[in-house]
């Protein structure tokens, strides 16, 4: 089994407006904090290739960290830079329609949940075969297909845990790259 924890980014400006992001290279706010839990001392990091997530690398001491294309945040389409209050708002019963579709859920111009699982399993099969504990700072919208995936969560209804967005999730992966929960909200 390979160890694999997953770190949110920091705060940016969009993220405390309750916009989506999605694939915009968004900056971190000044002054932003992150921390490292003591697990995660000495595993190797990669990050997302947004700024956002390569700042907080830097926060954490791994400025050099490697990008890694495949963990970047799920393509939000038209959507992005818009918040899920105005959405349900201004699409109503169109937007629930969406919502309820889980894995499928799919932004115009977009990218579904599912996508972005088929995206991260070649890289967690690859993580799993190198058998290297990593810390991967990353976004909403990967380590939420990620425990989809590990716990067969289809993303209809509430999640299996209620994830906070400031600490580390681990995983397991077995050796085909199947992740499994190991602790979640670890500050």
């Amino acid at each position: 089994m390979t160890a694999l924890a997953l770190l949110r980014h920091a705060d940016t400006a969009w993220s405390l407006a309750g916009r989506i992001p999605g694939r915009a290279d968004v900056p971190l706010l000044p002054g932003a904090v992150r921390r490292l839990p003591e697990p995660c001392r000495g595993m190797r990091v990669v990050t997302s290739p947004l700024r956002r997530c390569v700042e907080t690398a830097a926060l954490l001491g791994a400025a050099a960290a490697q990008r890694e294309p495949r963990i970047i945040e799920m393509d939000w389409g038209a959507w992005e830079g818009e918040s899920f209050v105005a959405l349900r708002e201004r699409l109503g019963d169109e937007m629930r329609d969406n919502e309820a579709r889980g894995l499928d859920f799919m932004p115009p111009g977009g990218e579904s949940p599912r996508r972005v699982t088929e995206r991260l399993t070649p890289w967690l099969q690859e993580l799993a075969s190198a058998g290297v504990p990593t810390l991967a700072i990353t976004h909403r919208g990967v380590i939420r297909a990620v425990l989809a995936e590990a716990t067969g969560w289809d993303m209809r209804g509430r999640a299996p845990a209620k994830l906070d967005w400031e600490a580390v999730h681990f995983f397991l992966l077995d050796r085909q790259g199947k992740p499994s929960v190991q602790r979640l909200n670890v500050r």
